[in-house]
């Protein structure tokens, strides 16, 4: 199959491909830092420690849970099913996220060699799953520096879960800016296209593959 020129697809990695609700509400279970009955969400448990000004423990929960418990988390639902029919369709496709190389706080864990492990463990190299290189896969250090990436690697879409970095000044030109918003809850941007699910994404580039033709 020829490769379609015409569309090159970019996204995010936390919040968009992994999902950290359910892993971080059972790390806060664990370490009996919030009660049983707060929302099994990762904005949920963030909320509650700060609101009882226990912020230090947050941060040092964001750093285990993205490294020595990387492996327990899970996927939103249909984002490997959409890498599979991306490799059908033989369209670029690059994950290109923000991350710092270690936490801000405690143990040094590599988080980029964690996220690393788990699209391997996940099959998104896996060539007949969802047929990633390593080559296509980015963790940039800075927020300006994920901007170049986008840039240098020709997205025509990018699919991130923060308004706030699609709509930043420094974002490319020319980059259509798809939010993923499982909950529908970000204020409505004409600036951006909202989408609720990968389902609704594969949809969506569908669309783009027709008009390309």
């Amino acid at each position: 199959m020829a490769k379609n020129k015409s569309l090159r697809i970019g996204v995010d990695f936390d919040n968009t491909i992994v999902n950290y609700d359910g892993v971080f509400h059972r790390v806060a279970r664990e370490k009996n830092l919030i009660p049983a009955d707060l929302p099994a969400t990762k904005g949920h448990v963030r909320d509650y420690l700060r609101r009882i000004d226990r912020e230090d423990e947050w941060t040092l929960m964001q750093g285990y849970v993205y490294g020595a418990r990387m492996s327990d988390v899970d996927m939103f639902p249909g984002a490997l099913d959409f890498f599979v029919r991306r490799r059908e369709w033989n369209v670029p496709l690059f994950i290109i996220s923000h991350k710092t190389r270690t936490p801000y706080m405690g143990p040094s864990y590599d988080l980029h060699a964690a996220a690393r492990q788990w699209i391997e463990a996940n099959g998104f190299l896996d060539g007949q799953k969802g047929g990633l290189s390593s080559d296509d896969v980015f963790f940039e250090l800075t927020k300006n520096a994920k901007f170049e990436r986008i840039a240098a690697q020709q997205c025509t879409l990018f699919l991130d879960d923060l308004p706030e970095f699609l709509l930043d000044p420094g974002f490319p030109s020319g980059v259509e800016r798809i939010l993923f918003d499982p909950s529908a809850s970000a204020p409505v941007d004409d600036r951006l296209r909202r989408v609720t699910s990968w389902a609704e994404f594969s949809r969506l580039v569908q669309d783009r593959m027709k008009d390309c033709e």
